[in-house]
């Protein structure tokens, strides 16, 4: 039974990883800043899911910026900075691909580093808010239950009984927050303006 149920979880990553061929490894773009995304960006008609964004629990700021990749995946995620010094800027960190819901996308962040270089990149389901200035996501969470029977040793009456306690636990959101282009007033998006 366990070889079983083992087969079939390495068939089914083996499914979901050939859905999309991305490239195994991240690659660097070399000269690729702050300064330089924003004049990129200043001479292109952006999207509402372009643009510089920080993502508050690695620390970093990224760059999401259109990208004509296969598959329907139509953005690339780039470093500008971080406080890992080991993590080039320009190196790309994941992409992101339109879904049949405006505000819903594709997501794939690399999550292992081999040296210099990132691989393995995971799946998850990002939202865009209505004012496109969050982009949250949840990682993928592996949960296994096992459930035994000890009611086949008890009398009959308690063979069909079967409690399985199962917590979930609210968990704050992970995703970026825009940081440019500005919003109204020529103000940073979520900036307090003191008058």
């Amino acid at each position: 039974m366990r070889n079983l149920l083992t087969t079939l979880l390495l068939l089914l990553l083996a499914l979901a990883s050939s859905a999309v061929e991305l490239p195994p490894q991240s690659v660097v773009l070399p000269g690729i800043d702050e300064e330089s995304m924003k004049a990129r960006f200043a001479e292109s008609d952006m999207q509402q899911l372009e643009g510089i964004w920080y993502y508050p629990n690695e620390e970093m700021t990224l760059a999401i910026e259109k990208w004509d990749g296969e598959h329907n995946i139509g953005y690339r995620i780039i470093l500008l900075a971080s406080n890992d010094i080991e993590l080039l800027p320009g190196i790309v960190m994941g992409y992101v691909a339109r879904s049949a819901v405006d505000n819903k996308f594709s997501l794939w962040l690399y999550s292992e580093r081999s040296h210099l270089t990132l691989a393995s990149p995971l799946e998850c389901v990002a939202t865009l808010n209505s004012d496109a200035t969050t982009l949250t996501f949840d990682p993928p969470h592996w949960k296994v239950k096992v459930r035994v029977n000890f009611a086949r040793f008890l009398p009959s009456i308690f063979r069909g009984v079967s409690v399985i306690p199962d917590k979930e636990e609210e968990k704050l959101p992970i995703g970026f927050k825009k940081i440019y282009p500005a919003g109204g007033n020529g103000n940073v998006f979520n900036e307090i303006r003191y008058l």
